[in-house]
């Protein structure tokens, strides 16, 4: 033994040793929990399949995991056609879109939500996707109704120059600036203790009755119109309908929606000859300032009666933006939440409406849902469930029943295609799934957005090629 004694062999007897080792014990620890995630990832066995269900669901952001398994035969004969399971699948479990609209949430899924409502509206003006194509030969009008004014706002352009100079509680009701669209003033009140913020949340929760009272008074005034009954009018032409909700500034709903006039039988039938373009326009108006509805009543806020606001705007179409149309409503559905004020997650709690980091209005707005939504009186509206959309109870984007095709429709299309295997006529399924979990890792989380980021750069370079050969510039 010499002078280390038993420690000869060990090299952390050594302090030049032991310093160089703790110093790369430092370096593996001092990783970002992201970094470590991807050496593990990098070792999967079934790395590669795990990039295909990836770049299957378009780099999702938050995607939903099923395991279980499908099975198509056919229903005469029972002959299994093709059998589907997540036994051999990474973790045995299958990742799918959670199909989120708001680009704030997923912009993967919002983008192909955008797509789809698209084409919805599209095959809706010009047929297709199982529309016959005459109804591009049917009576069309797009029309916007606005809520009504709750209080002053600062508004884009120059702000209300010439008010009176101060509001009964002190503070001054006149800007004079000038406001860019992207200025935050915009859509704020100039004083919030004269904003009707429980008549701006009741407008919103009752906004989708608002719509179908306008829809039948539609009706009504085409009735009167042409001198037939009110119910007889039913059996001689269709109204269809696409319509999308939009936040204004100040966070209030407002609807813009094409109307298309049909036969009795609807899109594949011709409407009478008196129904035309020029007849639905003229009742519009009309139809949108008779809406009056009287919302629960509550000594929390008084008498109140419930209208679309004097901004009715209404444009006969004549089929040639038809394209423009169609993506000016598509652009909607995927408003994120910078652009909307409404929140992409629900609210649990008042301590959470006081922590939002948001503009003062939108959390008064918020703060009006909460409350409101604790009186018995108005349990029926489910405003602490729809406190997030601002009382807002309605989808994004709703059609009548005949009007174009439906999402479900597109999204089987689309998956039939991906595949090559459409859904074959008189086959039978079987299917058994169950919920495996969802989201990502972080490290998976870094993959997927690179992904989606590829998707993205692919899709642009595909336009700019299509814009060059449009030009002539790719001829050879």
């Amino acid at each position: 033994m010499n002078e280390r004694g038993s420690a000869a062999g060990n090299p952390f007897e050594d302090h030049e040793a032991r310093r160089v080792h703790l110093a790369f014990l430092d370096r593996v620890a001092a990783l970002r929990p992201v970094d470590r995630d991807l050496v593990r990832l990098g070792q999967m066995p079934d790395l590669g399949r795990w990039l295909e269900q990836v770049e299957a669901t378009g780099g999702c952001a938050h995607p939903v995991y099923l395991s279980g398994r499908t099975v198509r035969f056919d229903a005469d004969t029972g002959e299994v056609l093709g059998e589907f399971s997540t036994r051999g699948e990474p973790g045995e479990r299958l990742a799918v879109r959670c199909r989120n609209r708001r680009r704030s949430v997923c912009p993967a899924c919002a983008w192909q939500y955008q797509g789809d409502a698209f084409h919805l509206v599209r095959a809706g003006l010009v047929g297709g996707k199982g529309v016959p194509a005459g109804v591009a030969g049917h009576p069309r009008v797009f029309v916007t109704l606005t809520a009504p004014s709750f209080g002053r706002v600062h508004r884009v352009g120059e702000c209300h120059p010439r008010c009176r100079p101060i509001c009964p509680h002190g503070s001054p009701v006149t800007c004079g600036r000038v406001h860019a669209e992207d200025d935050a003033l915009v859509g704020q009140p100039l004083c919030g203790s004269c904003y009707d913020y429980v008549g701006h949340v009741l407008w919103n929760a009752h906004a989708g009755q608002l719509w179908k009272a306008f829809g039948d008074n539609l009706y009504h005034r085409v009735a009167a119109r042409v001198g037939v009954g009110r119910t007889s009018v039913r059996r001689l032409v269709r109204v269809s309908a696409a319509k999308v909700a939009e936040y204004q500034k100040r966070g209030a709903v407002h609807f813009h929606a094409v109307l298309r006039l049909d036969g009795p039988d609807g899109p594949g039938s011709d409407p009478p000859a008196w129904a035309t373009a020029d007849l639905l326009l003229a009742v519009v108006p009309g139809a949108a300032s008779a809406v009056a509805l009287r919302p629960v009543e509550s000594a929390a806020y008084g008498e109140r009666r419930l209208r679309f606001g004097t901004q009715i705007e209404a444009h006969v179409l004549a089929g040639a933006g038809d394209e423009q149309v169609a993506g000016y409503v598509a652009k909607y559905t995927s408003k994120s939440t910078d652009d909307t004020g409404a929140l992409d997650h629900r609210i649990t709690s008042l301590s959470e409406v006081r922590a939002l980091r948001v503009s003062g209005h939108v959390r008064a707005l918020v703060g009006t849902c909460w409350q409101l939504g604790g009186l018995p009186e108005l349990e029926v509206l489910r405003l602490r469930a729809c406190a997030h959309m601002l009382g807002y109870r309605g989808v994004c984007l709703s059609k009548t029943r005949v009007y174009s095709t439906t999402f479900g429709a597109l999204r089987a299309e689309r998956t039939g295609h991906r595949t090559g295997r459409p859904v074959v006529e008189g086959g039978g399924v079987e299917s058994a799934w169950r919920y495996a979990g969802r989201g990502y890792t972080a490290g998976q989380a870094l993959v997927a957005a690179g992904i989606w980021a590829d998707l993205v750069q692919s899709r642009a370079l595909a336009k700019e090629a299509e814009r060059e050969r449009d030009a002539g510039w790719g001829r050879g």
